[in-house]
């Protein structure tokens, strides 16, 4: 029985981060005049345009500082 507990409490330790990773997008609002991160793509083009996707959400991040229309 500990040996069962143990190997689940260690399967979902390392599936758990694994299931959080996903595409980020990084848009920049028209209307708010500021970037914003998603984990889904944008449908409205009017009020945000896309500046890039990115796999994980350092990566996302990271790319959000280099941006001049971030700033």
């Amino acid at each position: 029985m500990k040996k069962t507990l143990i190997l689940a409490t260690a399967l979902a330790a390392f599936a758990t981060p694994a299931l959080a990773m996903g595409p980020f997008y990084v848009m920049f609002d028209n209307a708010a005049k500021k970037c914003v991160m998603s984990t889904t793509a944008p449908t409205d083009t009017a009020k945000f345009a896309m500046m890039g996707s990115y796999k994980t959400e350092a990566d996302a991040k990271m790319a959000m500082q280099g941006m001049t229309k971030c700033k």
